[in-house]
């Protein structure tokens, strides 16, 4: 290998990849978690090591030349080989101390993972937690949190998943907005409900429809991604909204809509990536988190 043409360093790589997959430098530095003027003097280093120009600027948009388009491939060869690296040392680490990144849905984390934060807190002190609140799929693979908690298995190889809890998902709604439309005695009725949507109210539709409903997009008056804004905006009486059995069993007074409706199957998964299986810390959050709400389900009524 020809050391000396290597002139530039990683920092100024990562910043260029960023504004490319960003599209601005104000985008890029956001997600690096920098100041505009820092990485603006990281590309700018970067183009006088090359002796290229990478991106146009004016006051409207950040462009690439093409001389960038050509470096792209390359550079993001470099950053999936970067995070390969990150991913092999994670999994390598011995110590039971450190940062562990878990995500999961609203509901899940502000209802069914305190207590088994608590119980990790107790028994592994010097693992540091940061719980990513959100519907929002995180990625693994780029190192976007180490542990998943997701209603659907995994279809990535180097993903490693198990199956904790399962329940069902059913239609509720607040008895006072039940009490002012009239409860539904057939589908029909059912269909000239409002219902509170979701980010992609197509997928939604086609479901509940296959179902036997005979919804369209004029049904859903509001949408929403988080499930916590649901049952929040059905306790105001906005609407109808899809929601797991056994959360409403236990926080909530919603009544089910229309019980003769299929139940919908709703699965809980713990996922990682292979490699950071074998990090001791990682293994050890995974392995309570799945014992914690496996416990947690088990503890639940029949239904």
């Amino acid at each position: 290998m020809k050391w000396n043409a290597i002139a530039f360093d990683w920092n100024q790589i990562r910043a260029f990849l960023a504004t490319i997959e960003e599209g601005s430098f104000s985008g890029a530095a956001r997600a690096l978690g920098q100041t505009q003027p820092t990485l603006s003097r990281q590309i700018a280093a970067l183009e006088a090591d090359l002796g290229i120009t990478l991106f146009e600027r004016n006051r409207r948009a950040t462009r690439p030349t093409s001389a960038a388009l050509e470096l792209v491939e390359h550079v993001r060869s470099m950053g999936e080989a970067a995070q390969r690296i990150s991913l092999t040392a994670s999994g390598q680490s011995s110590a039971i101390e450190g940062l562990v990144t878990v995500t999961a849905t609203n509901i899940t984390a502000s209802y069914y993972l305190p207590p088994i934060i608590k119980r990790i807190r107790e028994e592994a002190p010097g693992i540091r937690l940061e719980i990513i609140a959100s519907n929002e799929l995180q990625d693994l693979q780029k190192r976007e949190a180490d542990i998943a908690i997701r209603h659907a298995r995994p279809e990535q190889p180097d993903l490693i998943a198990r199956r904790v809890s399962e329940t069902t998902g059913h239609l509720y709604a607040h008895p006072d907005y039940l009490d002012r439309v009239g409860r539904p005695v057939s589908l029909d009725d059912v269909n000239r409900l409002d219902f509170i949507g979701f980010e992609q109210n197509g997928r939604v539709i086609d479901y509940l429809n296959a179902l036997g409903l005979q919804l369209t997009l004029d049904n859903f008056t509001i949408s929403c991604g988080s499930s916590s804004v649901h049952h929040a905006l059905a306790m105001q009486g906005l609407g109808v909204t899809l929601m797991t059995r056994d959360w409403i069993e236990h926080y909530s007074t919603l009544e089910q809509v229309w019980p003769s409706l299929p139940a919908i199957p709703v699965e809980t998964w713990l996922v990682t990536h292979r490699e950071l299986n074998t990090s001791r810390r990682i293994r050890l959050v995974f392995d309570m988190i799945a014992e914690g709400l496996a416990e947690q389900a088990r503890a639940r009524p029949r239904l």
